[in-house]
């Protein structure tokens, strides 16, 4: 009998193929549903999603996002006056491809740290104006983000940390949209001048005469018209057929003049989604103009894909799109097949349609952030108005990605434990 050793490099050789070859899923990150837990940042979210960057954001591993709340959003008229694919890359100059930790930014130099962006990868930048110049006073803390270009105008201050995966992710917010030096908004496309007519639009599209009464008699419509500004709207109008097959017991027409103008606003999405936005919508939860309105995790419509077609649920009715009414950015129009009826409402226990009060606002709404561990005041007064707990189902993508690991390391090990070994001819 002979023995035949076998050398000790196949084992180290197998044991690097396994790890190349491995069909563990690599951790993807969903921007939008780490967002969704929080209402006053769903513009930018949508933002993320009707430019296709947040699909950019899916297999990195290590950034920081500086998202804009909708107060500050919606002030800014840049947001409206850009094309599409410029917005995109404005939203693209908002993440950063370094994660920072509250420490990380404490220890930052008065005379600032360049830092690349997203959208110093696409190549359209010239020279380095794709970077940030992050600085920090040390005099108050304020920590400000700007372009590298000194004469800049484009400049925010980061307000809070709402959000933090160690080593991999973290979300500030920010007191303003930035702008990359020598960014031209308007490179490509124009977007058409706002001041739609929404009820004229209806009322030419023949089966909407009752939502445009309503509307009109509401006065909720110069809102509307108003709102066009910013991230845009989407609106979902019953037919006169869906008004018609409204049961006996749900009494719209008679309900109070402040609950009808809820009602209508249960049906305006604040941001600008085209038909094949909503067919592939990463967030089915959306908050509404009534949301904003009623206050976070209110109101909110549930969009997703069914048989199809979109749908759209109330949580008392399923309704499906119909038709597109209008559709040109800033604006979408939408027929649907039922009203949408708000549980709030309709529900057994229906709520008040009273807007809180400030003061229940803030008490409701100073929560603190949910980190794995909570930095220090920061600075700046923005607090998260909406609760800080992680989106569904990502502590399980966590455990999912420990179980991972332990499998990986358990492979190394029997691969190795074969070092050494003889085989017996």
């Amino acid at each position: 009998m002979a023995a035949l050793r076998i050398s000790h490099f196949a084992p180290t050789a197998i044991v690097y193929f396994l790890l190349l070859s491995s069909s563990y899923p690599i951790f993807a990150l969903n921007i939008t549903s780490l967002l969704s837990t929080y209402p006053d940042l769903s513009d930018f979210a949508n933002l993320l999603t009707a430019s296709a960057v947040d699909g950019d954001l899916i297999h990195r591993s290590s950034l920081t996002l500086l998202a804009v709340p909708n107060s500050f959003l919606r002030s800014s008229d840049l947001t409206h006056r850009s094309s599409a694919s410029s917005l995109a890359d404005v939203i693209r100059y908002h993440v950063l491809l370094q994660y920072l930790s509250w420490p990380d930014i404490r220890q930052i130099p008065a005379a600032g740290k360049l830092i690349t962006t997203l959208y110093q990868t696409t190549g359209r930048a010239t020279n380095n104006f794709g970077s940030v110049n992050v600085t920090r006073n040390p005099a108050n803390g304020v920590v400000s983000v700007h372009s590298p270009a000194s004469y800049s105008p484009s400049n925010a201050t980061i307000l809070s940390l709402i959000k933090t995966l160690p080593y991999n992710v973290s979300i500030f917010t920010v007191n303003s949209l930035l702008v990359p030096y020598g960014f031209d908004l308007m490179a490509s496309e124009s977007r058409p001048p706002l001041g739609l007519n929404i009820t004229k639009t209806l009322i030419d599209g023949h089966n909407f005469n009752v939502a445009a009464s309503m509307l009109m008699a509401s006065g909720v419509v110069e809102e509307f018209e108003a709102d066009e500004a910013g991230a845009g709207i989407t609106m979902f109008v019953p037919t006169d057929d869906a008004f018609a097959d409204l049961p006996t017991t749900e009494r719209l027409q008679s309900l109070p003049a402040g609950k009808k103008a809820v009602v209508l606003k249960f049906h305006v999405l604040h941001s600008y989604y085209t038909l094949g936005s909503l067919e592939s919508i990463v967030n089915p939860v959306q908050p509404t103009l009534a949301t904003e309105e009623m206050g976070a995790e209110s109101f909110t419509l549930n969009i997703s894909r069914v048989n199809g077609s979109v749908a759209i649920d109330s949580g008392i009715v399923q309704a499906s799109v119909t038709q597109t009414v209008f559709d040109q950015n800033p604006v979408a129009i939408f027929g649907v097949s039922k009203v949408l009826l708000p549980r709030e409402i309709f529900g057994n226990n229906p709520i008040s349609t009273t807007r809180p009060s400030p003061n229940n606002e803030a008490t409701g709404s100073a929560q603190a952030p949910d980190i794995s561990s909570s930095p220090e005041n920061s600075p700046g007064s923005y607090i998260p108005p909406s609760g800080m707990s992680s989106p569904p189902g990502f502590r399980e993508e966590l455990r999912s990605e420990a179980q991972i690991n332990r499998a990986q390391r358990f492979i190394l090990a029997c691969a190795m434990s074969c070092i050494g070994l003889y085989v017996v001819v």
